[in-house]
């Protein structure tokens, strides 16, 4: 993937997620996406804290913004692999957060969301 791609790619990401607009941010993924995250496993209780498909993404990312109406973030960083890249960005509160994403036929398929010291939440 081309850094220019990318860092096109991760604004449209942030102001998606900024909108709260599930309809656009689920856009860019694949019906049969899977994505992990800690938080996934701290919302749902579900120790595998990863999530089969787009109506479960929808269904936990439904749930997130409830539990955090305030949720915002910022991109701080973008980095691009091959067929993935890599945005690292603060969360409302100055949480850091990194989501890694890989694109089949240019949606998310796969993806993972790596959290650090500072709080998330």
């Amino acid at each position: 993937m081309d850094l220019d791609v990318a860092r096109r790619f991760a604004a449209r990401w942030q102001d998606d997620w900024n909108s709260h607009d599930l309809d656009r941010i689920l856009a860019h993924h694949h019906d049969d996406v899977s994505f992990s995250s800690p938080m996934i496993t701290r919302l749902t209780g579900d120790p595998a804290g990863t999530v089969h498909g787009k109506a479960a993404l929808r269904a936990y990312w439904a749930a997130g913004l409830e539990k955090i109406p305030d949720l915002r973030f910022e991109v701080i960083d973008v980095r691009a692999g091959v067929d993935s890249l890599v945005i690292d960005h603060r969360n409302q509160i100055g949480g850091r957060l990194s989501e890694v994403l890989t694109f089949r036929d240019g949606l998310v398929v796969t993806g993972f969301g790596a959290y650090g010291e500072t709080a998330a939440d």
